[in-house]
This record gives C-alpha cells, structure tokens and sequence, in this order.
C-alpha cells in the first residue's frame, strides 16, 4: 500500500469516528432552539452559523471519544470498527476529539457568555457519559438525554432571556434520547421485553409532549401536526416491532430509525414555533442525515 493510499485509509477511518449522519441531527436541535428562540425573524443569522459549528465540535468530539474509551470493548464485540481494526490510533481519535470539543466552546462563546457555558457543559456531559454513566443502566440514558437537551437548549440561547420561558424543551429530548439509548444496549446481546416495553412507552410519551406545546402561545401546534404524524410513522413502528422481537437485528434497525428521527422531532418543535417553511427547512436534513448512514455507521 503506498503513501497516498494508507493516508487515504486514515482519513476514511476518522472520518467514520465522526458518524456524520448524527452530527446532521445535532445541526436540527440548533436550528430548533433557534427557531424557539424567535431570533429566526432577525435578519443577522450569524449566530446560527456559530451554533451550528459549536454543536459540530461538541458533537463530533463526544462521539469520537465514546470509541476511545470504548476501544477494549470494541476489540471484542465490533473489531470492525477504526480503532480495534487498527486503522485509526487511540491517541490519535483523543487528539481528534479534544480539538472537535474545543472547536466547540469556542464557536459558542462567539454568540454569548451563556452559550459558552452551556457548551462546556454539554462538553462534560458527553465524557462522563463516554467514560463512566454509559454503562448504567439509569444514568446512561438520562445522561445521554441530557447532552441532546442541553444542544437543543444552545440553540435557544441565541436570545439569553428565553431560556428561563423554554428550558422546559430539554426535557423531550431527553426522553426520547433515554428510550434510544436504553433500547441501544441491545444491539449485540438482545434486549429484555420490558426493556422495549420501556423504550415504547418513552417514545409515546414524546408524542404526547410534543402536542402538549399547543398549550403555549408561540406555538401552533396545527403546523406542527403533520411532521408529529411522520414521527410517529417513523418511530412507533420499528421500536413496537423491537419490543416484540428484542433481537439485535430488530434493535439496530429501531435505534437507527430513532437516531436519524431526532430531525423530525426537532422540524415538529421548528414548525410550531417558527412556521411550515421553516419546519420544511429543518427537515431537509433529513435526507442528507439518511444518505451519509448509508456510507457511515450511525451506531
């Protein structure tokens, strides 16, 4: 293997550390705590250009790190990917990651001191979650939730002040992040029935949620109808079908379908607060999330 080729092939295996397909999810929390934000009717949209950098650093790094601190266990159960075949060193993912998390606070703290904050801890979260919380059974999933909650919340942090009228929308991703990630144990061994039983159960409460924002004055919950429909199409299926057949098969297939979904959770919240036109904006992720899993694992 010559030079070109062999850089060629490190490249491709950092690349693939990153999951692209999850970072295009994180860009639609940004773009949905924007539009909760109401700063989408500005015309400056710089600061969704920091935003949307930060999440990609803050993102990127913490997943790239899950497979530093998971290379061991990766050796035996997923040798395939970059770091147990080799292609990809561990110091050098450690390196990749500290740089993508750096990239990200400093991109926050372009839009404000409290986007800043927030970045460091989302930054926090993911490692904890990474090195330790990730094998709790509890503390995985609601830390996982957390770190998801905690982007959406950095979008809405553009405008300082509404946090303190919305903070309360962290709380649907977590949810729905602690049903995938409960389900996600699953993916070599199988999953328990009540664990998918759990997992439905989440996701339905999700739903639930999400048409409980009609209550709110800002938004229009008759916007958001039609993509809620397409969540629960998109979702509800694969994670029931998961529930009654908990084989690892049956897992990938809904955690995938739940991972690359969180653009349509986040273009129902964008609809609502912000317009049809926006929710259909935020929802051309969609495809571009689901063309790059098809050449980059989303688990």
């Amino acid at each position: 293997m010559n030079t070109a080729t062999l850089n060629s092939s490190r490249l491709w295996a950092y690349l693939q550390l990153l999951r692209p397909a999850n970072i295009i999810t994180a860009w639609a929390d940004i773009m949905a705590g924007f539009a909760a934000s109401g700063y989408f009717l500005h015309s400056n949209q710089t600061p969704l250009l920091w935003l949307l950098l930060a999440t990609t650093g803050l993102y990127g790094g913490g997943i790239v790190f899950n497979d530093v601190f998971d290379a061991q266990l990766d050796a035996q159960e997923r040798p395939e990917r970059p770091i147990p075949s080799g292609r990809a060193s561990r110091m050098g993912a450690a390196l990749l990651g500290s740089l993508l998390l750096s990239v990200g606070v400093m991109a926050a703290v372009q839009v404000s001191l409290l986007s800043g904050i927030l970045a460091i801890a989302i930054a926090t979260s993911a490692l904890l979650y990474d090195a330790i919380a990730k094998h709790h059974p509890i503390l995985g999933p609601i830390n996982m939730g957390l770190c998801r909650g905690g982007n959406l919340l950095l979008g809405v942090s553009v405008v300082p002040a509404m946090l303190e009228n919305y903070w309360f929308l962290a709380l649907i991703p977590i949810v729905y992040i602690a049903a995938i990630t409960a389900l996600s144990r699953g993916e070599v061994h199988g999953a328990k029935l009540s664990t998918g039983i759990v997992a439905v159960l989440l996701i339905m409460a999700v739903l639930v949620g999400l048409l409980g924002l009609g209550l709110l004055t800002d938004y229009q919950v008759i916007t958001a109808l039609p993509f809620l429909v397409f969540l629960a199409f998109r979702v509800l299926l694969p994670f029931i079908k998961a529930a009654r057949q908990p084989n690892p098969e049956q897992i990938r297939l809904a955690v995938r379908a739940g991972v690359l979904s969180l653009i349509i959770l986040d273009t129902t919240l964008a609809a609502g607060f912000a317009g049809l036109l926006y929710g259909v904006l935020v929802l051309s992720l969609l495809p571009i999330s689901m063309i790059l899993a098809q050449i980059f694992a989303v688990t």
